[in-house]
This record gives C-alpha cells, structure tokens and sequence, in this order.
C-alpha cells in the first residue's frame, strides 16, 4: 500500500478524487496527510475523511529556505512513499526538491512542455492553439520540466473561457493522476527509471 502526502494550496479537487478512490479496498494508496501553504479550503475534504492535516505559512518565515525546510520536517514527519503537489501554488527550493525527488509528483493543466507555469490555461488560450491538455509530472528544479509520468490532449473550443477550458481540464487531471498513482503503486511506472 502506497501512503501519500498531499500538498494543496486551494480548493483540493484533485485531493478530493484521491480520497474518493482511496474508498475502494482495491485502491492501492492511501493519503495519510494533507499540508498546505495556508489555510486552505481543501482541508474540509481532508477532515470528512478524517486525514491530518498541516499548514506551513511562508509569512512565519524569514526566508523561502527556512519555510521549505519546516514543509520538508512535516512532510517527512509521515513517511510517506510519494508527495503529491496537488493545486500546490508555492515553487519549492532544490533541496526540498532533492530531498524528495523522484517521489514527488506534480499535475498541471497543459500538455507539456507546452505553457509551463502559474498560467497554462491562459496561455494556452492567448496563443490561440485548437488543443492544449493535462500532464503528471514528476517534480524537478525547473517549472514543470521534469520527466512526464502522464499526459492527455484536451481540444481548445470556440468560444472559451479560462474559467470553461479549466473546468474541462481538471476531470481529465484528476483521472491522469489517479492513474499514475495505481500505476506507481503497481510497479507499471518506476519514477527512478524516469529520471
């Protein structure tokens, strides 16, 4: 049984499709914990379930380093076999990264490489391109450059919004990433391998 640490910054519908899986016994992951960098509207999914939650406020800390280094303590404190970045909107320093890595994983709404960071949805739209999509990476020191776990095309329609492109997305992400997970905990991926 795969245990799992979920880093949320929003609303946690990603952690939300997680913890609905989890239900079923043949589900092979389980999240032990939830974090955020605030007090985010996520951990209401992560109470019904009765999983612990914890937050890390960068606002507490002198520097990105110190405030990464308390979020690696609680993240270790549950020995997790794999840290999910789910919604996650903090860039995490290299030796949070190294510290983890190749076990930390990360969805984001585009087919990358195409439109990397905080706006992929946008920018997919500003480019004008008929398809963008969803990917499961795993984490790197880059903005969502490290090594693809998982990916699928989702056509652009006429007409959208960011709001509406988002909303047809996230499906797709929360599908992809449960995916990866029995495919991580069933040994069909190998994220050594990856990287």
């Amino acid at each position: 049984m795969l245990s799992l640490v979920v880093l949320i910054s929003g609303g946690g519908s990603n952690l939300r499709a997680l913890l609905d899986a989890s239900q079923d016994a043949e589900f092979p992951a389980r999240v032990v914990a939830v974090g955020a960098d605030r007090d985010a509207d996520g951990f209401a999914h992560a109470e019904e379930y009765g999983i612990p939650t914890f937050s890390v406020a960068m606002s507490n800390f002198a520097d990105r380093d110190a405030w990464a280094a308390e979020l690696l303590a609680q993240v270790r404190a549950w020995n997790a076999d794999l840290v999910v970045l789910s919604g996650f909107m903090k860039l995490l320093p290299p030796d949070f990264v190294a510290a983890l890595s190749p076990n930390l994983i990360n969805t984001h709404p585009a087919y990358l490489p195409e439109f990397p960071g905080a706006h992929g949805v946008r920018d997919a739209l500003a480019a004008g391109v008929t398809e963008t999509g969803a990917s499961v990476i795993v984490v790197d020191n880059g903005v969502d450059s490290g090594p693809i776990i998982a990916q699928e095309r989702i056509p652009v329609e006429p007409g959208d919004t960011e709001a509406s492109l988002h909303e047809r997305i996230k499906p797709v992400e929360r599908r992809l990433l449960i995916q990866a997970i029995l495919d991580i905990a069933n040994s069909a991926i190998d994220l050594k391998e990856l990287t």
